[in-house]
């Protein structure tokens, strides 16, 4: 018989090409598929795998995989049963001998890590493990439990330390702990502190913090510190708060940072403030602008810098000036509670604008930026992809607007959160120019009328700015730095000649856009009573006029194929990938479509967090939350329901009102309508006796889900709850994970224990799954 002798990939590739082909894959599933095709295939795929996540029960070592030789990065954090001892076993009776085997079949079994990240509840499982892999250079810990009684403070960083010598990178933003633990550890081994070059003590579980004489203890003791995260004092009326003489310390001690992330503990608790705040707190941090300048000057290769405080810097926009000259690479800022960040006089730029390569931006909390101060940051930081904006009352859908407009071609995430006068419907309203072009959203559920914008749209512009004389050309950054041919944005140098009115009803010069990519005989209007009059591709001149007072009339851009005009049609948000949620606790989801969000054909990921005090509020008048609404979304395949912040009754409630079951009840009604692959389930807490506990109801609609693949339950479930999921068909990955702080220290005995876990992780694995 003939045989069919045409070549395939294998004949056609050598190996070499083909393994760097299937290194270059990194979803997990499609890794999984590559490995399924031939056996040499297999071999490649097993051979080139870097990172690898266990998370079955480890007393089952018959299934710790062999073929894996080449993993690097090990995730021993998320084991069955979740946070509970590696060392630990469901029999009381567990030897030392068991342990030491389980260390040696992880140990043969990944030889070749050198980064690994491990649910540490006590010292005996770094005592286990950190042998196994001496030449360790990176570690993260994990531990929502209570931190145990130590024979010694930093007992457990010093066994790290004394096992791991070639250690580089230590993350404990997750590990609770003591800031004692952390500073003896460090001082107790002085080779291995001056060796790591990140260390990221950015935990909020810490009640207060780090202290200022903390915080140059432990700069002094690392050195050569790249990256350093931590949680801090500021408030002033705290002993021991950071402030100006801690800020410098880590710059004269840790001169090589790229990484600074300094936060208040406070704001690590992502808890929604108040909109109707000004921005400013009765106290002043003590952070003065001479010492920002100083830190800033001493830090050359920073490349990102977060400051995160919670009481107010004043006047800093001077020392943000500082940032573009004296740290050339930074591309990402995180400022809270700064102000003057952006305070333009006409139409020059200052403070932060003047940081013309930021790529990332993120202000919270800045008491005195309004509209014409966001305009100037959009005007000069012209490269920027990601805008986080919280808690600014003043800035109002139309100056977001024109911020939106003018970075139109770069910016694709955007965060709008905590803003007295930017709703659902205005903030969509707001980003409508890069609806077709914006990967990642996140706003607030606060349901303004959306009638009411669309009023807005009837002025017209009344400013022709098509004339201007030859050789005034426009200085100043709007959009892109490709309108101007060149790669960096000037900002009124002396090589251009830029006119300018002295009032606030001035001309800001512009350009038109045509098939070179620019034009240098046009102007812009930056006017505050006139409106955004119209772009045309078809010519090469073209009519801007910015207002703060309405929303642009017409904008027809053919090459990018979408109307930004008057927001008649259906809205589509074409790239639009992930999408998150803020929502307060009683209020509906439903009018989310009708707020601007009707068409999203590509949204596969959705977050939703709700926040509120549900034992204040009496039964909603609704039957649903309205999860049902999110079937328009025909790709979303994973969603995340936050309902940890959601303070009820586990038990009886008054009378009027509703315990934990119910509201459970009234979330997840519809989850079932949803074609989901992927669900994390936090659970709503009863804070009295500290319990997140899955009830009746809630199981009953989890167990509609067909579709799902994935469940992970941020708390805890009974058993016989717990087995509802198994009539999920295609459900593999089932998982309890009480990840918040404190967990429970002890399972009560109605609920899932290290028994209860293997029982039905055993029920599951036993099913045949379809694919």
């Amino acid at each position: 018989m003939p045989t069919d002798t045409t070549p395939t990939i294998n004949d056609l590739l050598p190996d070499a090409i083909l393994s760097n082909i299937i290194a270059a894959v990194s979803d997990v599933r499609s890794r999984n598929s590559a490995a399924l095709v031939c056996n040499k295939w297999l071999l490649l795929e097993r051979a080139t795998r870097t990172t690898l996540t266990l998370r079955g029960n480890i007393r089952d070592l018959f299934m710790v995989p062999t073929c894996f030789r080449s993993i690097t990065h090990l995730d021993l954090s998320l084991l069955s049963p979740w946070g509970h001892s590696l060392t630990s076993s469901s029999s009381s009776s567990s030897s030392i001998t068991d342990q030491a085997i389980i260390a040696h079949c992880l140990r043969n079994a990944f030889p070749a890590v050198t980064s690994l990240t491990l649910y540490a509840r006590n010292s005996s499982t770094l005592q286990l493990l950190a042998p196994q892999w001496p030449n360790l250079k990176q570690v993260k810990l994990v531990r929502w439990h209570q931190r145990p009684q130590l024979a010694s403070t930093g007992e457990e960083l010093e066994i790290l330390f004394q096992e791991c010598r070639s250690l580089s990178s230590l993350d404990l933003s997750a590990f609770y702990c003591w800031t004692d633990d952390i500073l003896v550890a460090l001082e107790s081994k002085p080779l291995v502190s001056s060796s790591l070059t990140c260390l990221n003590l950015l935990n909020p579980s810490f009640s207060e913090g780090f202290k200022s004489d903390e915080i140059k203890e432990i700069t002094k003791a690392c050195p050569n510190l790249k990256e350093f995260r931590a949680a801090c004092v500021f408030d002033p009326r705290l002993l021991g708060y950071v402030g100006d003489e801690a800020l410098v310390s880590i710059a004269m001690n840790c001169p090589k940072l790229a990484i600074l992330h300094l936060a208040d503990t406070l704001a690590l608790s992502n808890l929604r403030g108040d909109p109707e705040r000004e921005g400013f707190t009765q106290e002043d941090a003590r952070v003065s602008v001479p010492t920002l300048i100083e830190v800033f000057s001493g830090l050359p290769l920073l490349e990102e810098l977060v400051l995160d405080v919670c009481n107010n810097v004043r006047n800093s926009g001077l020392a943000l000036e500082v940032l573009n000259s004296k740290c050339p690479k930074l591309r990402h800022v995180k400022l809270g509670q700064f102000h003057g960040i952006s305070m333009p006089v006409e139409l020059g730029l200052d403070g932060v604008a003047l940081c013309e390569r930021l790529e990332s931006l993120s202000i919270r909390n800045v008491g005195d930026l309004n509209d014409m101060g966001l305009i100037a940051i959009a005007r000069g930081c012209c490269r920027l992809t990601k805008f986080e904006i919280q808690g600014c009352k003043k800035i109002t859908m139309r100056g977001m607007r024109t911020f939106v407009q003018i970075l139109q071609t770069t910016l694709v995430e955007v965060k709008i959160s905590c803003c007295k006068n930017l709703g659902a419907a205005s903030s969509l309203k707001a980003l409508e120019p890069i609806q077709n072009r914006i990967q990642r959203l996140h706003i607030d559920c606060v349901w303004d009328c959306a009638e009411d914008l669309q009023d807005l749209d009837a002025i017209e512009g009344n400013f022709d700015l098509s004339k201007l004389d030859r050789g005034e050309i426009l200085n100043q950054s709007v959009g892109h730095t490709k309108y101007f041919g060149t790669n960096d944005c000037d900002y009124g140098g002396n090589s251009k000649r830029c006119k300018y009115s002295a009032d606030l009803n001035c001309s800001y010069t512009g350009v038109g856009v045509n098939d070179n990519g620019f034009d240098n005989r046009c102007k812009y209007s930056y006017e505050l009573n006139s409106s955004y009059a119209g772009v045309d591709d078809n010519d090469n001149r073209c009519m801007y006029s910015y207002d703060l007072n309405s929303s642009y009339a017409r904008v027809d851009v053919n090459d990018n194929g979408y109307d930004n005009g008057n927001g008649s049609g259906e809205k589509t948000w074409n790239r639009l990938q992930s999408l998150s949620l803020w929502i307060g606790v009683g209020q509906l989801l439903t009018p989310l479509t009708s707020a601007g969000l009707e068409n999203c054909p590509n949204l596969e990921e959705i977050r939703i967090k709700v926040e509120g005090d549900c034992r204040e509020m009496s039964k909603p008048s609704e039957r649903e939350f309205g999860l049902s609404i999110l079937g328009n979304y025909l790709s979303l395949s994973k969603m995340h329901l936050d309902c940890g912040d959601i303070i009820g009754y586990a038990h009886t409630a008054p009378s009027g009102q509703m315990d934990l079951s119910l509201w459970e009840r009234f979330y997840l009604f519809g989850v079932g309508d949803l074609s989901l692959a992927e669900l994390d389930y936090w659970l709503p807490q009863d804070r009295d006796v500290n319990q997140r506990s899955l009830s009746l109801p809630a199981a009953g609609l989890l167990q509609e889900c067909f579709t799902l693949r994935k469940l992970f339950i941020h708390g805890t479930a009974h058993e016989h709850f717990m087995m509802f999921l198994l009539r999920i068909p295609g459900l593999r990955d089932v998982q309890l994970r009480e990840d918040y702080y404190p967990a429970p220290e002890n399972d009560m005995s109605t609920e899932m224990r290290a028994d209860s876990c293997s029982r039905f992780e055993a029920a599951v694995n036993r099913r045949q799954i379809p694919d």
